[in-house]
């Protein structure tokens, strides 16, 4: 299953940092940018994150939540995001069923570094999925799609 843009995108519930579940229908009537990363504390995925975390402000402005997802447990999440002070919640897809369902495994079931932006009313408006992970997705390009909205 792969979800595209014009998609209604799947409902989650998943355990993240800060000590408390995150649904995706908690963020109902504001945009979600949901960002699928390989793994913790590796160096791509930590610089992409970090790129996010220091532009959050123009995240805010906009009214948009970012969510991180990776398969790492809780504790990994945890000391990943104080190790680097994320401002925004990581959460543990530990047996890769969101990945899974937002068709963002490769071949042999390792995650690729993906991108969805999901509008106020849960319709999946971008989604970028990488084919080798060795980059990201830039903030500006992320920006003008939640200006869109």
């Amino acid at each position: 299953m792969s979800i595209s843009v014009g998609d209604r995108a799947p409902e989650f519930t998943l355990a993240g940092t800060g000590g408390r579940e995150y649904s995706l229908s908690e963020f109902a009537g504001r945009p979600v940018v949901l960002v699928f990363y390989p793994g913790d504390d590796t160096a791509v995925c930590t610089k992409q994150l970090n790129s996010y975390n220091d532009e959050l402000a123009a995240f805010e402005e906009l009214d948009a939540q970012v969510l991180g997802i990776s398969a790492q447990d809780l504790d990994s999440h945890e000391r990943f995001s104080s190790k680097h002070g994320f401002a925004f919640p990581l959460l543990a897809d530990t047996d890769k069923a969101v990945a899974g369902e937002y068709g963002t495994l490769g071949p042999i079931g390792f995650p690729r570094r993906s991108v969805f932006i999901i509008d106020a009313d849960g319709i999946v408006r971008y989604a970028h999925r990488a084919i080798a992970g060795l980059t990201y997705r830039p903030v500006s390009e992320l920006m003008g799609v939640l200006r869109d909205l």
